[in-house]
């Protein structure tokens, strides 16, 4: 299982609101495709940052100018690819400002980041397959 963590720049009913709308008939966790599992991670459960390395939560406060307290949490099926369902989803929760974090990058990516293919240490937004063969080439996987 692969995770994308988004941080929109709308509150989270707002979010929530939109989640309801692009992914009708589902509430809390929403699947896309049966592929990716999205739902509200928040501090309040304890899970949110808790496995984060401390380093990255200040990187990621510094994009922000805050410290989030929830975050959408996309989990993708390692069996398929998704890059194209997990690109769409992040422009949905996107449009309208925050950053994204994936598994291999503490990189907080912006939608304009992601859109236009930007690289960032050898990688673009959720570019595993790349970021397994750098970790292969050095030995790091």
């Amino acid at each position: 299982m692969r995770t994308v963590f988004v941080f929109p720049a709308v509150e989270r009913p707002e979010t929530i609101a939109s989640l309801d709308r692009h992914l009708n008939q589902q509430r809390h966790p929403w699947t896309l495709d049966g592929n990716l599992y999205i739902d509200i991670d928040d501090k309040q459960t304890g899970c949110l940052f808790s496995d984060w390395d401390p380093d990255d939560v200040t990187v990621l406060e510094a994009a922000v100018e805050y410290h989030p307290t929830w975050a959408v949490q996309i989990d993708i099926s390692g069996r398929i690819d998704a890059t194209a369902e997990v690109h769409q989803m992040i422009a949905l929760l996107l449009e309208r400002g925050g950053v994204a974090i994936d598994d291999y990058s503490a990189h907080p990516w912006t939608l304009q980041e992601i859109q236009s293919g930007t690289v960032i240490d050898g990688l673009r937004f959720f570019e595993f397959r790349a970021y397994y063969e750098l970790n292969r080439e050095t030995g790091l996987s």
